[in-house]
């Protein structure tokens, strides 16, 4: 976080909930980091912004903010930057880093920019050349909503009938839409705890996409851990990731998602600067594996706000 302030435990309010279309998994994952602060001992409430805005926060008098909400106006800067207004120290990324991190076009030019890779991509509009984009990012890609998290709005488009429609679906989302040429391979997600790479895991899917159900609802999805990679590999996946981390200016906690094609290449997806934090999340998984239980996992989190960092 890049509030200059140093947090305490006397008031710790978790943030959770609010109004994106992410709030049914952002009530969850408020509710368990909630539950894991009461078992540690530490004075914390549970806030929904959807009931009382900001002004609720503020008489809530919090000395720290635990930053569970995911979507936009939770993770996209917007809520960061009324917290430095507001002085309170938070968890995560600061206002930079977290709305970078929620536009997946402009994260991706910023790694681009520093040769770090990551898929090739199109924005799309309503009256986009259908078959230029096909020409050039190839079959099947990627269409996806550029400030969604979740999958949500996400399509596989396997021939170019398909496109026009994916866009349409993809624009109930957000006004700004992408294509990506897709990666076929693995598909692995690393979370970044302080300044500590955790075990990096790899998903897989039976039907072959890991959308939202697969994330949130169901049993099937496969998390591998460890995750298959040598010792060699894994490192230097964790040392892509880290860099990619920091591309981006991450702070305090968050998550990398990599597709590694068949030839070992890793392309770098995109982040996330508040990971869910569910009983099907992935974070909680990876920091279980380095010997973190789901507590002491969030009281790692609240200490990023509780230490003086650069105003």
């Amino acid at each position: 976080m890049n509030s200059g302030q140093r947090g305490s435990l006397e008031r710790v309010v978790v943030v959770y909930g609010g109004t994106s279309a992410e709030r049914d998994v952002s009530l969850k994952s408020g509710a368990a980091i909630l539950a894991a602060l009461k078992r540690q001992g530490v004075n914390a409430v549970g806030y929904d912004p959807k009931e009382g805005g900001l002004a609720g926060l503020e008489q809530l008098a919090p000395s720290a903010v635990f930053v569970a909400l995911h979507g936009r106006g939770g993770e996209d800067g917007t809520f960061q930057g009324a917290l430095e207004l507001l002085g309170v120290p938070y968890t995560g990324s600061g206002v930079l880093a977290s709305a970078l991190g929620m536009d997946k076009q402009r994260t991706k030019q910023v790694w681009q920019a520093v040769g770090l890779p990551t898929p090739e991509s199109i924005m799309l509009n309503e009256h986009a050349d259908w078959s230029a984009v096909v020409e050039q990012l190839g079959l099947p890609m990627m269409v996806k909503p550029v400030h969604e998290g979740s999958t949500l709005g996400i399509s596989i488009v396997k021939s170019q009938d398909e496109l026009k429609a994916a866009y349409v679906a993809a624009a109930k989302f957000d006004a700004r839409v992408m294509a990506e040429r897709f990666i076929v391979g693995d598909e692995y997600t690393v979370a970044l705890l302080g300044d500590d790479v955790l075990p990096a895991i790899r998903v897989e899917v039976p039907g072959g996409f890991y959308d939202y159900e697969a994330k949130y609802i169901a049993n099937t999805t496969q998390y591998h851990l460890p995750c298959g990679l040598s010792e060699h590999d894994e490192q230097a996946l964790a040392a892509l990731c880290k860099d990619a981390f920091l591309a981006v200016g991450g702070e305090g906690w968050g998550r990398i998602d990599v597709m590694r094609d068949a030839t070992g290449q890793c392309w770098l997806i995109e982040v996330n600067t508040v990971p869910g934090m569910t009983d099907h999340s992935l974070v909680p998984q990876a920091a279980a594996h380095a010997g973190i239980d789901f507590d002491h996992l969030v009281m790692r989190i609240l200490e990023t706000a509780l230490q003086s960092s650069t105003p």
